[in-house]
């Protein structure tokens, strides 16, 4: 069954809606010029309140590899996901110093545990170009533009996860319990 990753998670009310319906994955967004970037402290004081069968995310982008580190290290996250330019080295380096998966968004397929696809501006609510997906064999999260709209065309190309965030968003900027109670069940409804 493909698994669900709610990304862009800031909030208590948030924390209280994903513990409800129980997606996979949460996403918490360590990117600071991003309207959903969380700080360290506040990710560890939401995990606390999280259910120990979700797991939580940290995304990153172009970070130093020291705060990805100390952030992995801290408990706050179970796996990191990378989505600028981190290459080979980088990956290599990382995976040393951490004892949880990596994600990384498709640029090239390099040494992570999971591929991404994803737009390369994230968080914009716009849809991956899915004719692009090339998996190498390769278990995948499918993101960009995913909503109740189009989740079950994505679930058609078999992707190890659906990860949405901007569609799950009510006016407020933050996830809407209704839409996320939706899009999980369209989720785990699915038989093809």
């Amino acid at each position: 069954m493909t698994k669900v990753k709610i990304c862009g998670i800031r909030s208590i009310r948030e924390i209280d809606i994903c513990n409800k319906y129980e997606p996979d994955f949460i996403g918490f967004v360590f990117v600071k010029d991003r309207r959903r970037y969380i700080s360290k402290e506040n990710a560890l004081r939401l995990k606390k309140y999280l259910n120990k069968n979700i797991m939580s995310v940290g995304v990153f982008l172009n970070n130093p590899i020291e705060e990805v580190i100390d952030i992995a290290n801290s408990g706050a996250i179970d796996m990191v996901q990378l989505h600028g330019c981190e290459g080979e080295n980088y990956i290599r380096d990382l995976r040393k110093r951490i004892n949880i998966p990596v994600i990384k968004a498709y640029k090239d397929f390099v040494d992570c545990d999971f591929a991404l696809f994803d737009n390369p501006k994230p968080g914009e609510g716009k849809t991956f170009d899915w004719d692009s997906i090339d998996s190498k064999n390769k278990d995948y999260f499918l993101a960009g533009g995913i909503s109740k709209d189009n989740v079950l065309d994505a679930l058609a190309l078999h992707p190890y996860a659906v990860d949405a965030s901007s569609s799950l968003e009510g006016p407020d900027g933050f996830k809407d319990e209704e839409k996320v109670k939706e899009f999980i069940r369209l989720v785990r409804n699915y038989e093809g």
